[in-house]
């Protein structure tokens, strides 16, 4: 089941390797608006705002591992595209164990750490004790993350897309199926919803490393490939460091956003974990598609596949351009049904907030897709330095601009500073391509 995107028609190589990412993604978003709709319609407003508050930092905490897992596996793509099977099997070695060790240790300081997170996060003292009582079990899952995510990556580099969308289903259904039945049959409340993630999580990180040992033992480490090279490893920790940067800004940026978004009160919060949910949802898919894009990028300029690389990029960002067009038109539409689905309809208050954040960053998306591929491009070419450049870029503007309008203006300030960012990060990275990769003088 693993592809060479190294040949064959561009686009249909493009869409049946993203396709199963983006299924993947768009389960793993159902999950998140199914626990969001249970949270809210069984446990409340104040229960829903704690679990909203807590995604945000095991988002967060989640993109540290998986920027490292990505940048690994866009060594990987490159090597397995070079057919340098050799270099890729230590590569494996040492970043498996390296980023084991760092995820370990992610888990105990969180554990730790619960208090000054929550304080830092300026979470209310009405719902403090529920917040605490999610994060508390959520993070003994943190390692489980870690394995499907490395796995994932792993399957993804050598062209197999299928496996783990395959593993992720499985997780989303029985993270529902738990979620109804601890939170409404047994009533744990929001530990009941942390709880059914942490035993999905484990079934979806141990399920695929043990189908990884069975099935690919040919590109496995052997003993001999059990040692520390300082070449490989200055590589990973290249690719990966500025990867796990990258997602780590983007993350944080979120995170501080959370937090001012938490000084507005429960209802601003609330809202906001519902409207979250489904903007992640709406624009996953491309986000995902910039992700198998990197892949198609890493493969080819492994094998030295110059022009595949620009007719490709041609061919990504026709597709992003038509979903993003369409997605748009959906959630501006139709924001206040989408709202609905989370927020009863006498919740005046929280779905006209609801409507107005959808509204703004529907019409937007277009910024968001072009920013992805942007990412997807200049990680795969070997230069995720200037994916971080375009994070900083786009999440930085949308803190500054955010914590500095909205106590004047309210949350529509924070709403309005998330595509500004979008595209003035845009521009910096088109502008780039232009001057320094002569996207306008090559050969077609």
């Amino acid at each position: 089941m693993n592809h060479q995107l190294t040949k064959g028609h561009i686009t249909k190589s493009l869409l049946f390797f993203s396709l199963p990412m983006i299924l993947g993604n768009l389960l793993q978003q159902f999950y998140n608006i199914a626990d969001t709709f249970i949270v809210g319609q069984y446990l409340g407003s104040h229960a829903l705002a704690a679990v909203g508050s807590s995604f945000t930092i095991m988002t967060f905490l989640t993109s540290i591992i998986l920027g490292l897992c990505m940048g690994s596996g866009i060594l990987f793509s490159m090597l397995f595209g070079a057919k340098e099977v050799d270099k890729m099997k230590t590569s494996f070695f040492v970043s498996f164990i390296g980023i084991a060790v760092l995820a370990v240790i992610i888990e105990i300081l969180c554990l730790l750490c619960i208090h000054p997170i929550l304080t830092f996060l300026n979470i209310p003292t009405d719902i403090y004790q529920q917040t605490y009582d999610y994060l508390w079990i959520i993070f003994f899952g943190f390692f489980f993350t870690f394995l499907y995510n490395y796995f994932s990556c792993v399957l993804r580099a050598l062209g197999n897309s299928r496996v783990p969308l395959i593993f992720l289903a499985i997780a989303t259904t029985v993270n529902i199926i738990l979620d109804i039945f601890f939170i409404v049959s047994l009533n744990l409340g929001v530990g009941g919803a942390a709880l059914a993630t942490i035993i999905a999580q484990a079934m979806s990180g141990i399920g695929i490393m043990i189908y990884v040992f069975m099935t690919q033992k040919e590109l496995l480490p052997q003993k001999q490939h059990y040692h520390f090279d300082i070449d490989i490893f200055r590589k990973i920790r290249d690719y990966s460091l500025l990867t796990c940067i990258q997602q780590s800004v983007m993350n944080f940026g979120i995170l501080m956003i959370q937090g001012l978004v938490n000084s507005f009160g429960v209802i601003t919060m609330s809202t906001f974990a519902a409207a979250v949910k489904i903007d992640s949802f709406a624009y996953m898919p491309v986000q995902d598609f910039g992700n198998a894009f990197s892949t198609f990028i890493a493969q080819n300029k492994g094998a030295h596949q110059e022009e595949r690389i620009q007719k490709g990029l041609k061919s990504a960002i026709c597709i992003s351009t038509i979903f993003c067009l369409m997605i748009s038109f959906g959630v501006v539409v139709f924001a206040k049904e989408l709202m609905l689905i989370f927020i009863h309809p006498e919740e005046v208050e929280m779905i006209r907030q609801g409507v107005q954040y959808l509204q703004i960053e529907g019409m937007c998306y277009l910024g968001i897709g072009c920013l992805f591929l942007l990412y997807g491009y200049y990680r795969g070419i070997g230069k995720p330095g200037i994916s971080v450049i375009l994070t900083v870029i786009s999440l930085g503007l949308r803190v500054v601009l955010a914590y500095l309008f909205a106590p004047a203006f309210g949350s529509v300030a924070i709403w309005w500073a998330i595509p500004i960012g979008w595209f003035i990060a845009d521009l910096t990275g088109i502008v780039y391509g232009i001057k320094k990769e002569n996207w306008l003088h090559t050969k077609t």
